[in-house]
């Protein structure tokens, strides 16, 4: 028998995985990128240092990605965590979880990771078309026949889309995949920035750029969203707040900012020390430390330029003694101590978000084999899809994973 013509589109981490997993089970397999060479998101992903996974049990990780996160199931089962640290190690990247939560390449370089998954296209014969833009797939009676790829009719007997989100254009992000799969008679569900920094309207944050703060809990301040809550690590910048609570929360965020022009956050800087603890404490600091300033006590728990941009906030002089405070401006101190108001206006936008929320709608999709529900043939894989985590190794285990079980079912034809 003739082996299974496949074709993957996109060269990033679930297009290789899906190419590598398709070929390993004996298709004839081919791979288009748009861009002149693979993976350059995968290079750069994670500072360079590329955090590919981490410790979570499946129910646990699946929870991440919220009410769509089970979708997932059955290719984390086929293709989890632990088959993807085997397999890196297998191609000479073993990885650690040094932190006790993410896994990265032992080399810490996201490079390592890129060369080992092109030294196993090359290994498995994969022909690779690099600056190959995939204009159209071919479709005819319901199935897909192959792709219209540089002007040119590819034939194939399963096609797989791994052609990434519109996020980080620099990169290679574009919308693509998304036109395919419209071609095909998919549903996209609109494509936001997802784990991208945020501007806020305050301008105090500007004065404490570069400022981090390890532990920070963070609300939306709206009715339909005050039960959800982030926490982690938050960066002040030059735009407003970013870090990894500020990625984590950006998603839902820009989705809001569509419809309204501004999102209220609410921000705890100390999540584990409650509002009577601080109100005891800003009772003692007038009672029992009175002649110090209140800038210099706000400096044993905050960041000198922090403490100063609150001060300024509150209306209090960074002269004045903790005895002298007015109590309007005690009132504001204990809010912004344990409920901070930044207001959000906008965002990086795609040029520098990390992922893409949105994408083709799970509702065409088996997640049993990834196969489109429209039109047989067609698998689906990675970005592309309307389904993101927040950081710390959730997205690009997805796109393994699902690249694994697009490639693996594709050359069977299951669906």
């Amino acid at each position: 028998m003739n082996p299974k013509r496949v074709t993957v589109i996109g060269g990033g981490p679930a297009g290789m995985m899906a190419a590598i997993a398709a070929a390993q089970a004996g298709a004839c397999v081919t791979l288009c990128e748009r861009q002149a060479q693979l993976g350059r998101k995968l290079a750069a992903t994670g500072g360079g240092r590329c955090n590919l996974t981490n410790t979570l049990d499946v129910e646990t990780f699946m929870s991440r990605f919220g009410t769509e996160g089970r979708f997932m199931t059955g290719a984390l089962r086929r293709f989890g965590r632990d088959d993807l640290l085997r397999q890196m190690t297998e191609w000479g990247v073993p990885c650690a979880a040094a932190d006790g939560f993410h896994y990265f390449p032992v080399s810490q370089r996201a490079m390592d990771v890129l060369q080992a998954l092109e030294r196993q296209l090359k290994k498995l014969n994969v022909q690779v078309r690099l600056s190959t833009v995939v204009s159209a797939l071919d479709l005819v009676a319901g199935r897909v026949c192959g792709v219209v790829a540089a002007g040119a009719r590819l034939p194939a007997d399963a096609v797989i889309l791994a052609a990434g989100g519109a996020a980080w254009p620099s990169l290679g992000g574009c919308g693509l995949g998304y036109d395919l799969a419209i071609q095909a008679g998919h549903e996209v569900v609109e494509p936001s920035p997802a784990l991208v920094g945020l501007v806020t309207r305050e301008t105090w944050p500007r004065l404490c750029a570069g400022v981090t703060l390890p532990d920070v809990m963070a609300r939306i301040d709206l009715p339909e969203c005050r039960k959800e809550v982030w926490r982690g690590v938050l960066l002040f910048t030059h735009a407003g707040l970013s870090g990894p609570l500020m990625l984590d929360i950006s998603g839902p965020v820009t989705r809001l900012l569509r419809r309204q022009e501004q999102v209220p956050l609410r921000l705890s800087l100390f999540p584990d020390l409650s509002r009577e603890t601080w109100n005891t404490r800003l009772a003692e600091w007038r009672t029992g430390r009175g002649k110090k300033s209140v800038r210099n006590l706000l400096d044993e728990s905050l960041p000198q330029s922090l403490a100063t941009a609150v001060c300024e906030a509150c209306g209090i002089d960074s002269a004045v003694r903790a005895s002298g405070m007015t109590a309007e401006a005690r009132d504001r101190l204990l809010e912004w101590m344990t409920a901070l108001p930044v207001t959000i206006t906008g965002s990086g936008g795609m040029a520098q978000a990390m992922v893409t929320h949105g994408g083709v709608s799970l509702r065409d999709i088996h997640p049993a084999t990834l196969e489109s529900r429209r039109v047989s043939g067609l698998y689906v894989a990675g970005e592309v899809m309307d389904l993101d985590g927040p950081c710390g190794g959730y997205n690009l285990q997805w796109a393994f994973s699902s690249g694994w079980q697009a490639g693996a079912l594709a050359q069977r034809g299951e669906g």
